[in-house]
């Protein structure tokens, strides 16, 4: 196993005391004849039965006709839809491990590493969808754990400090027009709001898939933890003036803007019938993702 999927089984093994079995429900069984598909039972043959299905040894043994049933195992395809603007190569938060921040990059991979493992470990099939403002990119869905190191490792590389905006409303009008087959969808995105134009759009992917959107939040300057480092904006390109970052009103009124901002992005999704969550930090990455998978499963049982 390669080096996005060490670190992610890493930390989910630290969570192994809760319960992860079903928070991706996607194996269900139906009874087929035919060929192919795993051997489930018998049963008395009937008028437009298939010849070949008849097991001849079974129907000597009982004096009448049975032919095989057989169960066919069904199984979702999670795709993750990843914006991978150049905004998204700039800091998260802040955890506990050295004081260090992490990339929203690496948070972007490493959380959409949980979900694709959850599923790989289900037996479902993992895709991808991801892009920036020039460009949108579709990788089929597969299975395995090398084929899901090969989707995180393509999030990683198109995410770059010089690399094109990002652009949301591209990417899901991306997904709108290419994926047909029904998926859980999981989007991951570092937009702190929903635009006009994004919510119709999703509006349109919950009629056809499960829709889970995860957002990756940003730095914030004014953290004490952050006082002796310097500090660029990739967008502007510009430092953060170290004057500016111990401003303690600033911090307060940073603080009161992104806690509206995402209150007002849970409402606006909510009422689209789309769960939500933010992560900030690996500290909180695994959790945040359980918590999403959980409050999905139980929205979609209401």
């Amino acid at each position: 196993m390669t080096a996005h999927l060490t670190r992610i089984t890493s930390r989910l093994s630290i969570h192994a005391h809760r319960k992860v079995r079903g928070l991706l429900e996607g194996e269900y069984a139906a009874i087929h004849a035919g060929r192919g598909i795993d051997f489930n039972d018998l049963r008395e043959y009937v008028r437009g039965d298939d010849v070949k299905d008849i097991d001849w040894k079974a129907s000597a043994r009982s004096r009448q006709l049975l032919v095989k049933r057989y169960v066919a195992e069904r199984k979702h395809t999670v795709l993750l839809c990843v914006s991978t603007g150049r905004s998204m190569a700039a800091l998260a938060g802040v955890g506990s491990e050295r004081g260090v921040p992490t990339s929203k990059r690496d948070l972007a991979v490493f959380v959409a590493g949980v979900t694709g493992h959850l599923a790989v470990q289900h037996g479902d099939l993992v895709g991808l969808v991801h892009g920036d403002a020039d460009h949108q990119h579709v990788s089929r869905p597969g299975s395995g754990d090398l084929h899901l190191e090969r989707l995180l490792g393509t999030v990683h590389q198109a995410i770059r400090a010089d690399g094109p905006p990002g652009d949301l409303t591209a990417l899901l009008r991306h997904v709108v027009r290419t994926i047909r087959r029904r998926t859980i969808l999981l989007v991951v995105t570092d937009e702190p709001a929903v635009t006009e134009e994004q919510a119709t759009l999703l509006r349109r992917l919950a009629v056809q898939h499960e829709v889970l959107f995860l957002t990756v939040g940003d730095l914030d300057p004014t953290t004490p933890a952050m006082s002796g480092h310097r500090l660029v904006d990739i967008d502007a390109g510009v430092e953060v003036p170290a004057w500016l970052r111990r401003d303690a009103r600033l911090h307060r009124e940073l603080a009161a803007l992104v806690a509206d901002q995402t209150q007002e992005m849970r409402r606006r999704l909510d009422q689209l019938g789309i769960v939500q969550e933010q992560v900030r930090d690996l500290d909180g990455a695994v959790t945040a993702v359980f918590r999403l998978l959980e409050r999905h499963r139980h929205a979609r049982r209401r």
